[in-house]
């Protein structure tokens, strides 16, 4: 069934068959320079889902915006079903200056819904929550680690939300983490309108990571696929499905120094397995930090200085250490040889 009606947004309307890239006013810079949060809406003839896909809700994280730009030149676009609604930037202002942050030092993704006589970080959200995330039925929202972090490519879920769930499994990232939803946050705020949002984290603040971006790009394919909004040509399903944490814990420096890590993310670990030491500048004291319990290294610190109780290691719970070790291999396998990665298009 063809949809004749244009999809409108930011007080324009997308024709059916066409994409656009629409620029939504949000501010003026004390200097009179606006600023603007611009959606790219590719509306398709046949009636499908809407779906959005957002990056940049913390400015320094840049890994989404990567997997975005690779989306929008994916040649499994060029016959949409539906509505799909990309943001590579959400916080502007962030992103122009490097930082997590707005100008206010607020966290955009603890200010949601907002309002629209709010502060800066209120305006935002709330024109970001009625002008894209009201459109839609389903998100996928793109964060990564902040600086001097890196995240393993993973997927968050709520706790006893199967639907969402289901949407994890189908994204096929390494890992899935079972994570409470947080007051202020963007999830909460779609939540109470009625839509999910699924949460994908992979990588480190201000830094591009490969591995990180091609799974993020490969599960939003697969997301789409499984909405019949794109064709299933070059898109394959994860060879294991996402190994699930269903808890995790921050391990943190024992004292200040220097740190050391000898696991990397995605690693299965086992319980009293040395990951790291950090010893002071001299030499003199080297404390070990050991897991806790069997788990996957979901993240953990890069920057080798630390103070006491600065969190080095992420460790996700996990039920069977061989299944694990074994699920990691053929993910890590999968994202280095599959050939929809050859396209010149995403390199």
């Amino acid at each position: 069934m063809l949809d004749r009606t244009g999809f409108a947004i930011g007080e324009q309307v997308v024709p059916p068959g066409k994409r656009q890239t629409i620029d939504i006013p949000v501010s003026i810079l004390s200097d009179h320079t606006p600023v603007t949060m611009s959606a790219h809406v590719i509306h398709g003839k046949v009636t499908g889902p809407t779906v959005f896909v957002s990056a940049g809700i913390h400015g320094d994280e840049v890994i989404g915006i990567e997997i975005i730009r690779r989306l929008l030149k994916s040649h499994a676009l060029n016959k949409m079903k539906g509505t799909l609604i990309v943001v590579p930037i959400v916080n502007s202002f962030g992103f122009i200056n490097k930082s997590r942050y707005l100008p206010d030092r607020r966290d955009l993704n603890r200010s949601f819904p907002g309002s629209e006589g709010g502060s800066l970080a209120a305006r935002l959200a709330n024109m970001f929550l009625t002008e894209i995330v009201a459109r839609a039925d389903i998100g996928i929202d793109l964060h990564s680690a902040a600086i001097h972090r890196e995240n393993y490519p993973q997927t968050r879920v709520s706790p006893d939300d199967p639907e969402t769930r289901r949407l994890a499994e189908t994204f096929g990232a390494p890992i899935m983490m079972q994570s409470p939803i947080r007051e202020g946050s963007l999830r909460q705020a779609a939540a109470d309108l009625g839509k999910r949002v699924l949460l994908y984290e992979a990588g480190e603040g201000l830094r591009f990571d490969e591995v990180s971006v091609r799974a993020g790009l490969a599960g939003i394919l697969r997301v789409l696929h499984s909405l019949d909004m794109v064709a299933g040509r070059g898109i394959a399903a994860a060879k294991s499905p996402p190994q699930f944490c269903s808890s995790s814990k921050w391990l943190r420096a024992p004292i200040g120094g220097l740190f050391r890590s000898f696991r990397s993310g995605g690693d299965a670990v086992r319980k009293g397995e040395v990951l790291g030491t950090v010893s002071d500048p001299f030499g003199e004291d080297e404390v070990e930090v050991a897991a806790p319990f069997d788990g996957i290294i979901v993240g953990r610190a890069v920057m080798p200085v630390v103070n006491e109780g600065d969190a080095v290691f992420h460790l996700g719970r996990i039920g069977s250490f061989k299944k694990a070790e074994d699920a990691l291999d053929d993910h890590s396998a999968q994202l280095t040889d599959d050939p929809m990665f050859d396209e010149d298009e995403i390199i």
